[in-house]
């Protein structure tokens, strides 16, 4: 596996000369933040980031992400011009070098949080989530920010969304995202690119908005649409862990093959659909990252793998979720994890 670090470019407190010094770090995971979803990127753009990774001896190979616009989701008109728009971004990605795109088909929210400064014991502050407080929450009025949240919707156009996906339905959203891998799976495997799927994040529907990236049975559905190496999966143990329906170590070795990026991390449930996001060690939550460890190099996995949210410690300010220094501990932490399962195999 190779082990990556997700950087939000020059604005990001987080520094590339911060993440080059966390051992066995081999790249970082980044994007192009200045193009509005849906736009093709420039090849200037990209090789730019690429340059500023290698600069720094580090690779730029996972791309997380090339966002979805939401008439692919809903598929309007505008869909058809926008799918043509992402394959070209695969295209001018794979020619770049980058070899895994992460994307997500969550309706308008990206992950979801219901507080951003959770207090814990130890002093620390974590993201955590209450169902009960989530649906007493009003999208249109509500000022909770996240990273991923496309905050360019007036309030007019947020209540258009929100109507016209209830209406749709998940069996709608299903045929959508169908027509979008049909198309794009076919340029990722022409460019040597492998697209990867990250699961709704919680894995529940939330404000009458449907999604279905959620357990192990949707899971086997996505992948059955287009059967192809190219269309994979980004198996994130926070999100799918949300549940406590989701046997993750069981879900990896039953779509190992077909992981082709993983994202890292622990929480702790608190009680029915409520959890907080801990240190990233077995002991800190209710996940065994050991075990999730083992089945991935079990599995044959040799993907790309980064630390995922993080607490805030020591004293740290900075994006939710995406600060250095707990990110940097569960880095090492999964490096180290890795190391033991693989030396004890041999």
């Amino acid at each position: 596996m190779k082990l990556t670090f997700r950087w939000y470019g020059d604005n990001d407190p987080v520094t590339l000369d911060h993440i080059r010094q966390i051992p066995t770090m081999s790249g970082i995971v980044s994007a192009v933040y200045d193009v509005p979803a849906g736009e093709v990127w420039s090849e200037e753009s990209i090789a730019a980031l690429k340059k500023k990774a290698n600069d720094k001896g580090l690779e730029f190979e996972v791309v997380e992400s090339v966002p979805v616009p939401e008439d692919i989701k809903l598929g309007n008109e505008k869909a058809p011009q926008l799918i043509a728009n992402y394959c070209e971004n695969v295209r001018r990605l794979g020619k770049t070098g980058v070899k895994c795109i992460c994307y997500n088909f969550m309706p308008v929210f990206d992950w979801l949080r219901s507080e951003l400064e959770h207090q814990q014991p130890d002093g620390a502050n974590a993201l955590a989530y209450d169902d009960q407080t989530v649906l007493e929450m009003n999208p249109l009025t509500c000022e909770l920010s996240l990273p991923g949240w496309d905050e360019s919707y007036s309030k007019e156009e947020l209540k258009a969304l929100l109507e016209t996906y209830k209406a749709m339905g998940e069996e709608q959203l299903w045929e959508n995202l169908k027509v979008f891998l049909q198309a794009v799976i076919p340029v990722a495997e022409e460019v040597g690119v492998k697209m990867a799927i990250h699961p709704d994040d919680p894995p529940w529907g939330m404000f009458g908005l449907p999604r279905i990236i959620t357990c192990e049975e949707n899971l086997e559905r996505f992948l059955k649409i287009v059967d192809s190496p190219a269309n994979g999966l980004t198996f994130c143990t926070g999100s799918l862990g949300a549940s406590v329906d989701n046997d993750l170590p069981a879900m990896i070795r039953r779509f190992g093959n077909r992981i082709h990026f993983a994202h890292l991390r622990n929480i702790k449930h608190t009680g029915t659909r409520q959890f907080e996001e801990v240190g990233h060690p077995t002991s800190c939550g209710s996940l065994d990252m050991y075990e999730i460890v083992k089945a991935l190099v079990e599995s044959g996995f040799d993907g790309y793998v980064r630390p995922d949210h993080g607490r805030m410690i020591w004293g740290e300010k900075g994006r939710y979720g995406y600060g250095l220094y707990d990110r940097a501990l569960g880095a090492t932490y999964i490096a180290g994890l890795f190391e033991a399962v693989e030396r004890g195999r041999e």
